[in-house]
């Protein structure tokens, strides 16, 4: 079933958000009835994808980060976009264990995880400087709830 549904939240870019936007995205998918495992997917690959936003994206201050939530049929898109200071090298930046912050601890797995959670990742820039990035799922189990879920 098609809906022209969508959400949007802006926030700063702190680490403490990261945790009510996991959440935030989760809820509002609860309609397309997600298998327990399909959320845990989407909660881990939004982590991942607000977490870049604000490790690197802002290093030298903090800015917003804003994630939109849509729904295609039993897909959901979700857009993880920031202002920052923008990715130059998107093939490099999503090889597994390639980091720019080496002495923060940084694994250099965010893109590898949020690609084995989603069925498509894909990286845009966003407008002159910052990042775009659109994570799609399809939910196996997907159809919009009858009643109010």
């Amino acid at each position: 079933m098609k809906t022209n549904n969508f959400m949007e939240v802006k926030f700063k870019a702190q680490s403490v958000n990261e945790s009510f936007a996991r959440v935030c995205v989760a809820s509002f998918c609860l309609p397309l009835n997600p298998t327990v495992d399909e959320i845990n997917d989407i909660k881990t690959a939004v982590s991942e994808a607000v977490t870049n936003c604000v490790v690197h994206a802002y290093p030298h201050g903090e800015g917003e980060v804003l994630v939109r939530v849509e729904f295609d049929g039993n897909d959901v898109v979700i857009s993880v976009c920031d202002n920052g200071i923008g990715i130059k090298d998107f093939v490099r930046a999503r090889e597994p264990f390639y980091t720019t912050k080496p002495d923060e601890e940084r694994s250099g797995m965010g893109f590898a995880v949020m690609e084995s959670f989603m069925d498509d990742v894909q990286l845009q820039k966003n407008g002159e400087k910052g990042l775009k990035v659109v994570l799609r799922k399809t939910l196996r189990r997907g159809a919009l709830c009858k009643q109010s879920c």
